[in-house]
């Protein structure tokens, strides 16, 4: 514009989004879950308060961090790498808000298994959410269901 020039560069920062000259999906996503696992971490003391209901845990958890992760996350095509990416941060977010267990017969504190986390989270796992969200982006899920 007016004979300036642009620097040409290979990614840069719009409204919170990574954009780079591939239009690397995977590093849009590598990036979210970044800023996630800082939210995560910030807040990582409440999942840990006992004086906390698990309920305000989820809330904290949906309305704090998960935006975070899925800034924009219509425009994301998954493959079944960045799903699993995806998923093993939620469950180890749930895991923190869930607990350990102690085991019926040995006593023992252990982590809930995958399975477990899923039946006790009961709203749609987060790649079922970015997968909803991309369909209503598109215009092919009614508002209300």
């Amino acid at each position: 514009m007016d004979n300036g020039t642009f620097e040409r560069v290979e990614e840069f920062k719009y409204l919170g989004a990574t954009l780079t000259n591939q239009n690397s999906i995977p590093e849009e996503i590598k990036s979210r879950l970044r800023s996630g696992n800082a939210c995560y971490h910030s807040v990582q003391n409440l999942f840990s308060s006992r004086l906390l209901s698990r309920n305000l845990k989820i809330k904290i958890y949906r309305n704090i961090i998960l935006p975070v992760v899925l800034y924009e996350c219509e425009t994301w095509s998954l493959t079944m790498r960045e799903e699993r990416k995806l998923r093993v941060f939620e469950n180890m977010v749930l895991g923190r808000i869930f607990g350990p267990r102690r085991d019926k017969v040995t006593g023992e504190r252990k982590r809930l298994h995958n399975e477990e986390l899923n039946d006790l989270y009961s709203s749609p796992n987060i790649v079922r959410v970015i997968k909803w969200r991309r369909m209503r982006w598109a215009g092919h899920v009614d508002a209300y269901g």
